[in-house]
């Protein structure tokens, strides 16, 4: 998911952002040939994410720095941990730590939030956590590795990827049966359908048209299992709204296939880790 080359390209661009025409402060103070240590440590328990974007700051700022890592993404950290050591270029560690925790930061506080999720259902039944497209303005492929790092699915990557008919698409096509036979009309082959069902009719009327997947909005428990028994199997069954960790559960106990939840991006802290000199 994490190819080298566009997170390349996506460090340079932030590191252009932050350092602009020059660390001022670094420049004045740090001779060429300064070379420092440090030790990447957590302050806090979760799980690690974004190593190789945290390393590729320091490398593309240097080629001489020196980077040992203890642990592998995905890694439960404990509080006190040392994630890694740092050796190298004082000019390039100093101008690239604010950028290279940013990223590791983000990204391990969204792994550690995904796998609450994911611990909250469990392994009793079927259902797994997902994301949305709720996601950070031209950082959403580091937070969706990040999810996948926490251990959930992961949703569509863009508008492109698939077709998710929703309540407003639905209103302007007429009915969700002319939604959905207006983008049969034209679809590859290649791509699925989603329709966005508020009610046990929509659900009825999804299957007939014969979707893909049906994603359950906003319904109520009861409804949940009535829906998942006209479906049938019929069709993947998505859950979304009211998810959180108090019932996340219950949600999976309804029979449902995939539970979706903007939570595990949108309200993750960032992990408490330092770079220490």
């Amino acid at each position: 998911m994490l190819d080298r080359f566009l997170i390349d390209k996506h460090v340079k661009s932030a590191l252009e952002e932050d350092i602009g025409f020059g660390d001022i402060t670094t420049d004045c103070i740090a001779k060429t040939d300064d070379v420092i240590r440090a030790e990447l440590n957590t302050r806090t328990s979760g799980v690690i994410c974004g190593l190789d974007v945290f390393e590729r700051v320091f490398r593309i700022l240097s080629d001489d720095i020196e980077i040992v890592f203890y642990f592998k993404d995905g890694d439960l950290i404990n509080k006190g941990d040392k994630i890694a050591d740092i050796k190298g270029s004082a000019s390039a560690i100093l101008k690239g730590e604010r950028t290279a925790l940013n990223y590791i930061q983000r990204m391990s506080g969204i792994a550690t939030e995904t796998k609450k999720y994911a611990d909250a259902i469990g392994t009793e039944y079927k259902a797994k956590i997902s994301d949305t497209r709720k996601t950070t303005p031209n950082f959403r492929l580091f937070e969706k590795y990040a999810v996948f790092t926490g251990g959930a699915c992961v949703h569509r990557f863009n508008l492109s990827d698939c077709v998710m008919i929703k309540d407003n698409h639905i209103k302007l096509a007429g009915s969700l049966t002319n939604a959905v036979n207006m983008v049969k009309k034209y679809l590859s082959h290649t791509h699925k359908i989603e329709v966005e069902c508020d009610t046990l009719n929509q659900v009825k009327e999804a299957i007939e048209v014969g979707v893909d997947i049906i994603l359950l909005d906003n319904m109520t428990l009861e409804e949940m299992k009535t829906a998942v028994d006209i479906i049938n199997g019929k069709a993947i069954i998505e859950a979304s709204g009211n998810v959180n960790l108090s019932t996340v559960k219950d949600i999976a106990s309804t029979g449902v296939d995939i539970i979706s939840s903007s939570a595990i991006v949108a309200k993750a802290p960032t992990l408490d880790l330092a770079l220490d000199m």
